[in-house]
């Protein structure tokens, strides 16, 4: 899921007739599963006394003391490093614009304590790729092509983030963590149909602005039947249903990404 936005924009980003960059692909493929696993420890790192007292999180290394602080804290710098050197494999704009993001994988794991939406915060953050893999390719930001996509991602997120929270939401009343899941309660799928039909018009105005073709709309109508299917079916009562359908969008990123290189085709 973090991945995924970065193939679309590396995809819009070739040249008309012609395929993907797969060295660029396979670079933030590696730089992806880096920063996705600092993410992960950042997150337990500031949870580790909550992931203790909710069933699904107490085996975690850090909740259950198979780990140090001190461990976790050297682990960290090395997946970090390691992303460091995979960003600076890419243009000056792109070291710079990649760098900009870190402040928000510090802290959005935070964001659950102070505000009710911190599935906005995750995806300013998991979508950061739909605006790197456009300046890795072509040197800058197209914005009127680059902000639409990041946007679509970004409503993408609170789709599937929000449907993931579900799963938590008894220990997250007792922990007294917040979440959209919380925030909007049985109102959830008039909520979700909204930010699909958001992510969908920003999907068609990235299209539009970088002149893509039938199979790209294709794609999105697709994208569109597939969420609409998720948020009809979805039992957000139900913890079991709500990982099967949050498990169900790299199916929506992979579609997505087929369209753009089809159109683009």
């Amino acid at each position: 899921l973090l991945y995924l936005p970065c193939t679309w924009s590396i995809a819009l980003a070739a040249e008309p007739g012609c395929l993907p960059d797969w060295h660029m692909l396979s670079l933030f493929g590696a730089g992806a599963v880096l920063m996705r696993g600092a993410g992960c420890t950042v997150n337990d790192l500031w949870d580790r006394d909550y992931d203790k007292k909710v069933s699904r999180t107490a085996s975690r290394p850090l909740a259950a003391g198979d780990i140090s602080t001190f461990q976790s804290f050297v682990f960290l710098g090395g997946q970090l490093s390691l992303a460091l050197c995979v960003l600076l494999c890419l243009n000056y704009y792109s070291i710079v614009l990649g760098a900009s993001s870190l402040s928000l994988v510090i802290t959005y794991p935070l964001m659950k304590r102070i505000t009710y939406w911190p599935q906005l915060v995750l995806g300013l953050t998991f979508n950061w790729g739909a605006l790197l893999g456009w300046s890795a390719i072509k040197g800058s930001c197209e914005w009127s092509v680059c902000l639409p996509l990041y946007m679509a991602g970004v409503m993408w997120t609170l789709v599937y983030d929000t449907i993931y929270a579900h799963q938590d939401k008894r220990d997250d009343t007792f922990l007294g963590v917040k979440s959209t899941a919380l925030r909007f309660k049985e109102d959830t799928k008039q909520w979700l149909s909204g930010f699909s039909l958001a992510m969908i018009l920003c999907l068609c105005m990235a299209g539009m602005n970088c002149g893509q073709t039938f199979p790209y709309y294709s794609a999105v109508a697709a994208v569109g039947a597939h969420l609409a299917h998720q948020i009809y079916t979805v039992d957000i009562d139900k913890p079991e249903d709500c990982w099967k359908k949050f498990n169900s969008n790299r199916n929506v990123g992979v579609l997505l990404f087929t369209g753009i290189v089809l159109g683009n085709l």
